[in-house]
């Protein structure tokens, strides 16, 4: 008689968001098949040794084999981002497959599917959308929405990028009529340029003046913009990588009267200050990001809003460009800010952080670390079969153990970056094993996937149970004179 089960991971602390106790759980075929107090059995046992067991993290913002508008690769392809994230307690992710003006959907994600097909852990793809052409908008779109390819990233900044207003209405309202979620990374184009034209004519270019060049307002004033367009149209929202305080307030007070909104901040913000940027040299240019690092005052606003329920998740943004000329200096080794380019590392270091800072140091709950790391992704983003652990769920698992401390440094992150923004953070709490579909793919420090072991999943549209939107009385047809105006 043949093993019921291929794997049995017993005697662990079983977490999920909503609860946490003591049991085993079984595996088969890749899926979770039982949950118990007690699962004799198992062609394979796996002793957690009363370590937390909970959902595999979904990080659900990262830039993976991805050339910025400028042209500039990413240091991580799909197999060294992959491993990063697996090392970081990650069993899938959604990285952006970017359009740049004057590419198809078609062509971009034929571009993706080579690229992605070398990951070790299972991935979709989220779009950026840059040249939201008729036939982009009416045809290619939707044909990636019926390959489950339900969310996608527009801009309010950048030349490259910026759709205006109208141009988001317009995608708005094709995303209501397939069901996809809009991403909106949010900062007022105008208020951007007209700081970078102060400071340039003052000759301040140094790394340090990127923060003073996106002010929190420029923040603020696009996030209630882009809220205020997607309920025109009536349509979900998620407003990606949140920095001020003002910007999560009015997520949180437009989320709390009832608009389809879903918002993340990001363990920089949480972590890092613009001190950073002023480090001696070009040091500074390590931690250019946008929106930047701000103040420990915007820590500890953002830290509540994690706790209070404001974010759906805290994910990486995972953007690596090395210090050198193939990433942060392409322009020259002495570049003003604004020619630098944009971005961090950080996907093995999102759920180790969010852990040791959240749950060790008390501002979170275990259920909510697991919450932010995996269910809410699976749920915005429409990962059916992950994020949680439940019979017939995918067995996308992680074992913690939730009092190793450790020091970080580059040779923990597994990937292709030469620096870390985290590098010396004291760290408590550690994942020790992952699994993806019931594979190994971590263990104890060792990787044991293999190239390519991933596979590609579609999605289901968001779950917007609890967020039944905001009616607008120009769409009431008894309060126009009869006529309904499509949305």
């Amino acid at each position: 008689m043949s093993e019921p089960f291929d794997t049995v991971i017993h005697s662990g602390l079983i977490a999920t968001a909503d609860q946490q106790f003591k049991g085993d759980l079984a595996i088969k075929d890749g899926r979770i098949v039982a949950v118990a107090e007690q699962i004799a059995g198992g062609a394979r046992r796996i002793d957690a040794g009363g370590r937390i067991v909970m959902p595999g993290g979904i990080e659900a913002h990262a830039h993976i084999a991805q050339e910025s508008a400028a042209g500039v690769m990413t240091a991580d392809d799909y197999y060294s981002g992959s491993v990063s994230a697996a090392f970081g307690g990650n069993s899938s992710f959604i990285p952006f497959a970017a359009q740049h003006r004057g590419q198809s959907i078609d062509e971009v994600l034929a571009n993706y599917d080579v690229r992605g097909a070398r990951s070790v852990i299972d991935y979709s793809y989220h779009l950026i959308v840059s040249d939201p052409t008729e036939d982009v908008l009416y045809d290619q779109l939707p044909r990636a929405f019926a390959r489950g390819i339900t969310s996608f990233k527009v801009f309010t900044t950048y030349d490259l990028l910026n759709l205006g207003d109208a141009g988001m209405l317009d995608i708005l309202t094709v995303a209501r009529e397939h069901g996809a979620i809009t991403m909106v990374h949010c900062e007022n184009d105008a208020m951007v340029k007209w700081m970078n034209r102060q400071l340039a004519v003052r000759g301040l270019t140094a790394p340090k003046y990127h923060a003073v060049s996106r002010p929190a307002l420029a923040e603020e004033e696009a996030i209630n913009r882009a809220i205020q367009l997607a309920k025109l149209v009536d349509t979900p929202l998620f407003i990606v990588h949140v920095s001020t305080p003002g910007g999560a307030e009015i997520v949180r007070r437009e989320k709390f009267n009832g608009a389809k909104l879903f918002a993340e901040t990001c363990p920089q913000y949480l972590a890092l200050t613009r001190e950073a940027l002023d480090r001696p040299g070009m040091e500074g240019a390590k931690f250019i990001c946008s929106p930047p690092v701000r103040d420990h005052e915007t820590q500890d606003a953002l830290w509540h809003h994690v706790a209070q329920g404001t974010f759906e998740s805290v994910s990486s943004d995972h953007a690596p460009y090395r210090a050198d000329e193939s990433g942060k200096f392409g322009a020259g080794l002495d570049a003003p800010y604004p020619k630098i380019a944009n971005g961090m590392p950080g996907i093995a270091m999102r759920l180790p952080y969010l852990f040791s800072e959240g749950v060790v140091a008390g501002r979170i709950t275990l259920e909510q670390f697991v919450a932010l790391s995996a269910t809410n992704a699976a749920k915005t983003f429409g990962c059916t079969a992950k994020g949680r652990i439940a019979p017939g769920m995918d067995a996308d698992l992680a074992i913690w153990d939730p009092e190793e401390g450790w020091t970080a440094t580059l040779a923990d992150q597994h990937d292709n970056m030469d620096y870390t923004p985290f590098e010396g953070m004291r760290i408590t709490g550690k994942p020790k094993l992952v699994l993806n579909r019931g594979a190994v793919i971590v263990e104890e420090g060792a990787l044991k996937a293999l190239e390519g072991q991933g596979r590609f999943f579609g999605r289901a549209p968001a779950d917007l149970r609890v967020r039944k939107g905001v009616a607008l009385p120009e769409f009431d047809p008894a309060r126009n004179f009869g006529v309904e105006l499509r949305r």
